[in-house]
C-alpha cells in the first residue's frame, strides 16, 4: 500500500524572537501617544482632522483678538478678560470636542471587540485605563491652555506687567488641568458605556450642557427671589459650575454666579473635594466597565 502523503511538515523558515521585549511601560506609552493623536485626527484620515482642527481653531482665535485689541488700543494696561474667565467664555468649543472625541478614543474599540485583544498581553487593564484618561485629558488641556499661552505672549509684547500677567496666567492653567481631569473623565465614562458613537456623543453634551443650564436657571430663580444663601451650593452640582466656584475660590476668578462674589473658602474646599471625587469615580467607573469589556 503507498503511503499517505496528504499531510506533511513544511519548513518554512519561522524563527523565534531573540530581540527586546519592551514590556507595559512601552505599550502603555504607546497607546497614550497614539490616543492623544487621535484626538486631532493625527495619523487619521483627512475628513477626521477637520473637526478638531477646526475646534481648536476656533477656541484660539477670540484669544489672538483679545491680544490684537490690547496692543492696538493705546493706554491699555491689561487684557480685556482675566485669563480664568476664558475657558467659562468658551465652554461650549469645549462641550463639542470632548463630545466629538471622547467617543472615538474608547466607542471602536468597544464597537469591534478588539479590547480583548489589547489585554492580551503585555498590557493589561489599568494600563489600558491610564492611557486612555491621560491622552483626552492631555488632549483638553492642550485645546484650553493654547489661547492662555497666546494671551500671555500677547500680554508680554503689549509690555503689561510681567508678574501680575504671570500670576494669573499660572492661576488658569490650574484651572483649566482641573477642569480637563473632570471632563475627561465624565466624557471618557459617558463614551464607553455604549460602542455607538451617536449615543455617547448624546451623552456627553447632556451630561455637561444640560446640569449647567439647570443650576444656572435655579441659582438666578434663587437670587431674583432673595434667596442668595444656597446659590453658592448648588454649584456642586453642575461639572462647569464646580470649575468655576473652585477659581473663584482659590484662584482670583470672577465669580459667574449671579449677584454672588462666588464660593467662601471653606465652600471652595468642598468643591475642590467633589471635584477629585468626581475624577477618582470617573476611573473607578471606567475600570469596572473595562473589567467586563475585556472578558
Amino acid at each position: 500500500m503507498a503511503p499517505d502523503t496528504s499531510t506533511q511538515i513544511h519548513n518554512i523558515g519561522y524563527r523565534s524572537y531573540d530581540g527586546p521585549r519592551l514590556g507595559r511601560s512601552y505599550a502603555r506609552k504607546s497607546l497614550f501617544a497614539q490616543s492623544l493623536r487621535g484626538a486631532y485626527g493625527l495619523g487619521r484620515s483627512a475628513k477626521s482632522k477637520v473637526l478638531p482642527m477646526l475646534l481648536f481653531a476656533v477656541m484660539c482665535v477670540p484669544a489672538l483678538i483679545l491680544v490684537a485689541v490690547a496692543i492696538t488700543v493705546p493706554g491699555s494696561t491689561a487684557l480685556p478678560i482675566k485669563y480664568t474667565t476664558y475657558a467659562m467664555t468658551t465652554q461650549v468649543i469645549v462641550y463639542l470636542y470632548l463630545a466629538s472625541q471622547a467617543p472615538q478614543s474608547v466607542s471602536r474599540d468597544l464597537r469591534f471587540k478588539t479590547v480583548p485583544l489589547y489585554f492580551s498581553r503585555p498590557i493589561e487593564r489599568v494600563d489600558y485605563v491610564l492611557a486612555k484618561f491621560a491622552a483626552m485629558a492631555s488632549a483638553l488641556f492642550i485645546l484650553t491652555a493654547t489661547p492662555l499661552l497666546i494671551m500671555w505672549i500677547g500680554s508680554l509684547l503689549a509690555k503689561f506687567d510681567f508678574a501680575d500677567q504671570t500670576k494669573g496666567f499660572g492661576q488658569a492653567l490650574v484651572s483649566v488641568l482641573l477642569l480637563s481631569l473632570l471632563f475627561s473623565g465624565l466624557g471618557l465614562v459617558m463614551a464607553a458605556l455604549t460602542p455607538r458613537r451617536g449615543f455617547g456623543v448624546a451623552a456627553i453634551i447632556a451630561v455637561l450642557l444640560i446640569p449647567y443650564g439647570a443650576v444656572s436657571a435655579v441659582q438666578a430663580i434663587a437670587y431674583e427671589t432673595g434667596s442668595t444663601g444656597g446659590i453658592e451650593w448648588l454649584g456642586l452640582f453642575s461639572p462647569m459650575s464646580l470649575i468655576d466656584g473652585l477659581q473663584t475660590a482659590f484662584l482670583g476668578a470672577d465669580s459667574g454666579f449671579p449677584g454672588s462674589e462666588g464660593p467662601s473658602s471653606a465652600v471652595g474646599f468642598v468643591y475642590l473635594l467633589v471635584i477629585l471625587g468626581l475624577i477618582a469615580g470617573s476611573y473607578a467607573a471606567l475600570m469596572a466597565r473595562y473589567r467586563k469589556a475585556g472578558l
